[in-house]
């Protein structure tokens, strides 16, 4: 078994660093595609707040070793006020996006929820003061054409969970734009520490004013999806330490054809023409997006030429 292990260990090294975190990443993108079935299956007996105060409750406990660990410094930070809108803004993000999962077919909140990185496209603008050129623009506005194409939105017919899906791509490109800034200046445990305990506690009152006492079964599907979810974020924070963001992050479209496959096995959801012509063009210009974000900062990373002087 020893050797087996070490058989598969040096193996697993051997492969370079963008395949292997590309593999990594397709796999926390099944990963992510099964928890989101299992909310969706459990979401339709449970309210979200209840799903995700368990949830919560789970991520705590699972983290909790390191805050113990460093608990004489883990809370001490000059930005609370910044940690209290991420708390806000993670909490909207996790009421609308998974919603939004119970009530949609999965291929396409899906396909919504890329909408993100054009999202945050747009908060950088604003909030990091990036300069955007013309053809970042135009990729981020066939981003979210694509969009529209999925929801159709008519005006004698509003689908409020499409409301509500767009709604949490927008505040998870929030919190990414928040968290580039905080892992400047805190510690990792001290970021994880202030998103864990919190938002557990927000999704206490509402959790227990509609609580309703899971049998067995239904306990260990919502626990399932919570440590689920834990397993997504240390197997991505995995990818992303050993391969190129640009190289790896194209792999969680794969994401996209688990939530079909699953759709249609578990949930005999056929993913309509616009849908999926929707979610090419939101991919296509997510995948141009990065590609241009990757050539500016070549440029910006590359030295100036010695002066002459």
């Amino acid at each position: 078994m020893h050797n087996a292990r070490r058989i598969i260990s040096h193996r697993w090294s051997n492969i370079s660093g963008n395949v292997r975190g590309g593999l990594l990443v397709v796999i926390a993108s099944l990963l992510v595609a099964i928890m989101a079935s299992l909310v969706k299956h459990i979401g339709q007996d449970f309210a979200i707040t209840q799903i995700l105060f368990i949830r919560q409750i789970i991520v705590t406990l699972i983290i909790s070793p390191v805050i113990f660990k460093y608990r004489t410094t883990v809370f001490k930070s000059d930005h609370k006020r910044i940690y209290f809108m991420r708390v806000v803004f993670s909490a909207i993000a996790m009421i609308t996006g998974f919603t939004a999962v119970v009530y949609m077919p999965l291929a396409e909140v899906t396909a919504i929820s890329f909408g993100r990185t054009l999202f945050a496209t747009l908060l950088a603008i604003f909030i990091l003061k990036e300069i955007v050129g013309i053809r970042r623009w135009a990729g981020t506005l066939i981003g979210f054409t694509g969009v529209l194409v999925i929801i159709r939105p008519d005006a004698n017919s509003i689908d409020i969970y499409a409301i509500l899906a767009i709604v949490s791509a927008f505040f998870v490109s929030t919190n990414m734009i928040i968290l580039r800034k905080m892992t400047q200046i805190d510690s990792p445990s001290t970021i994880m520490a202030y998103q864990a305990i919190p938002i557990t506690l927000v999704m206490a009152a509402p959790a227990l004013y509609y609580w309703k006492t899971p049998n067995l079964y239904e306990f260990v599907i919502i626990v399932a999806a919570g440590g689920l979810m834990s397993i997504v974020q240390y197997v991505t924070i995995q990818a992303f330490k050993v391969g190129e963001a640009a190289a790896i992050a194209p792999m969680e479209y794969a994401r996209l054809l688990f939530a079909v496959a699953i759709g249609i096995y578990f949930f005999d959801e056929i993913p309509t023409l616009w849908t999926l012509s929707g979610a090419i063009l939101i991919i296509s210009s997510t995948l141009y997006t990065m590609h241009r974000n990757a050539v500016r900062k070549q440029k910006i990373d590359i030295p100036a030429p010695p002066s002459d002087t």
